[in-house]
């Protein structure tokens, strides 16, 4: 029987109640949000005892679908002080799942906020006790010392330096699967704040003995997974080579951020493309792989450094962008370093190049100095001061340390690699979104006619993606998502419901930000966006008002909605 597993910090307690039958199709970022919704006091202090923190796999995570073992990690975000979930990929999710755990909820305080525990799952059970020994660790070291004591098959969710110092730009970590790597992150909105917050520095998941979830409709469940792994290594594969190699099609579409955004071009965009890491693996060593079993899309790269040693993992376009074009740093090494650096102290590399990129802004580096950009992060915790802290803290609090007016970011989060100047379908979304500024809120990447339908529909389809478990880059439909889960759990969803059932969840997480105290004020960009045009195209974010609240309105569902997935 399904199980929600409550983890009781105060009291050191565990224990496991039945999950829902009425909530049987809802997994990952549904969940989640229905979760807080129903469990958290929107207005309670983000590291304070009353937040909770929310691990969600997919809800077909450790089954046969491909690519489908998605974890989500939510609760209030203290970034943006409204709901905020963030999605990783790694081995835990579908661990969890096998082990009949759909939820784990982590409530309360320690008394004394000093030490530091760890959560162990297993067949056998559940314990909680004191690790004073990885306590400070960074998070590569902590997976070291917890592969030494742990079975071969456990997988790790951890919180870095950066969440145990309750930084607002700090992410959670979760191991993959080569080498239980902790590069893996469920990165926005500051959820590792919360984990450090809560005394929690590792969960180690164990599923020894267990058994991949069947299906209701074993047969037909097998036979569209299969389908779709075909139609998918038949396909285009956009992915094979990693996000990494759009950098010269976002160049030459005016969204690499330069600068602090003040250009989106980058003059030494091909010494960062994605193309000159696949060059390295020939001389230097590494490759693609898949971070999760039963991937299918292998898209993180394995980056070695010149002397031929492992440096980094899934080093993506958006890091390459954010720490690198827009902080003006085109040496991909020193950006592998910095990724690396991130993914060890556990931070976010979008908030942390966006909040860099704005120190720079500020006088406090010169753009382009990679060495210093490696020293800030790097002091983290190792005494680096004032500026390290601030750009801990993410893209707001560095700009309002320092006086810069010119920060790019919504509803507290710094804004992504694309740019709402140029994609503007994709703007409404970073503004009408419960979670601020996130490209994989919904993401459309070419021009529309329709910009608010175009946002919606995205949204909906990502919500409903986010919630299965899959991840994006599969590029499963929503019809196919939706024939998965009446067979998995013998429902009989139609389109309509399937629709619905993304649209609750905004529905959800637009609610809990207006109990937070959210307005329609807080759905927009700063004035500078709508003002300042990009150099080398004129663009500006000039969406009209009513336009944008067309989101909030639910819109017909039409067989093209079933047939678009969450890369549009």
């Amino acid at each position: 029987m399904d199980q929600m597993l409550r983890v009781n910090m105060t009291t050191l307690s565990t224990t496991e109640e039945p999950y829902p039958n009425e909530w049987i199709a809802l997994g990952g970022r549904a969940l989640s949000a229905r979760i807080l919704l129903e469990e958290v006091d929107p207005k309670c202090d983000p590291l304070g005892p009353d937040n909770k923190l929310i691990f969600a796999p997919g809800c077909l995570s450790g089954s046969m679908a491909p690519t489908s073992g998605r974890m989500s990690v939510g609760a209030k975000s203290p970034l943006t002080h409204g709901i905020k979930e963030a999605n990783a990929g790694g081995q835990p999710a579908q661990k969890l799942m096998r082990l009949g755990y759909r939820a784990v909820i982590v409530e309360g305080q320690p008394k004394d906020p000093a030490k530091r525990y760890k959560l162990t799952i297993n067949k056998a059970g559940v314990k909680i006790e004191e690790c004073p020994e990885l306590k400070g660790l960074r998070t590569y070291a902590t997976a070291g010392k917890l592969a030494e004591v742990s079975g071969k098959r456990a997988a790790f969710i951890l919180c870095g330096p950066a969440g145990e110092a309750r930084l607002t730009g700090a992410s959670v970590a979760l191991t993959d699967e080569d080498h239980r790597y902790p590069t893996r992150h469920a990165a926005r909105g500051g959820l590792g704040a919360v984990m450090g917050a809560k005394g929690l520095k590792a969960v180690v998941v164990d599923d020894e003995g267990s058994q991949a979830r069947v299906a209701k409709d074993t047969a037909g469940f097998k036979e569209l997974a299969v389908s779709m792994t075909k139609a998918y290594k038949a396909g285009p594969q956009f992915f094979a080579r990693g996000t990494s190699a759009v950098v010269p099609m976002a160049n030459m579409m005016d969204t690499l951020p330069t600068r602090n955004r003040r250009e989106m071009q980058f003059e030494h965009a091909n010494d960062i493309d994605g193309a000159r890491i696949i060059e390295s693996f020939a001389t230097r060593g590494g490759g693609m792989h898949n971070c999760m079993t039963g991937c299918v899309v292998q898209c993180s790269n394995v980056v070695h450094g010149p002397d031929g040693q492992y440096v980094t993992s899934a080093l993506e376009f958006e890091t390459l962008a954010l720490l690198g074009s827009n902080c003006a740093i085109g040496n991909l090494d020193a950006i592998a370093k910095m990724d690396r650096l991130c993914d060890d102290l556990g931070l976010d590399t979008i908030e942390t190049g966006a909040a860099m990129a704005v120190a720079m802004d500020g006088g406090q580096l010169p753009f382009g100095d990679a060495e210093g950009a490696i020293r800030v992060i790097d002091g983290i915790d190792t005494g680096g001061g004032e500026l390290s802290t601030a750009v801990g803290n993410g893209a707001v609090f560095t700009g309002k340390k320092y006086n810069v007016a010119r920060v790019p970011a919504v509803k507290g989060q710094g804004v992504p690699a694309w740019e709402p100047r140029t994609l503007k379908a994709t703007g409404i979304t970073y503004v009408t979104s419960p979670m601020g500024a996130d490209h994989t809120a919904g993401l459309i990447a070419m021009p529309v006619a329709d910009l608010a339908r175009a946002s919606q529909d995205s949204q909906i389809v990502n919500a409903i993606c986010d919630s299965s478990g899959f991840c994006q880059f599969m590029t499963p439909t929503a019809d196919e998502m939706k024939r998965l889960f009446n067979m998995m759990y013998g429902l009989d969803l139609g389109d309509e419901d399937i629709i619905n059932y993304g649209w609750q969840c905004l529905q959800d997480e637009w609610e809990f930000n207006r109990r937070a105290g959210f307005t329609e004020a807080d759905d927009k960009f700063p004035d500078w966006m709508s003002t300042e045009a990009i150099p080398t195209n004129g663009a500006v974010f000039d969406v009209p008002t009513e336009e944008i609240r067309r989101v909030f309105t639910k819109m017909p569902v039409t067989p093209e909605l079933m047939r678009m997935h969450p890369t549009g």
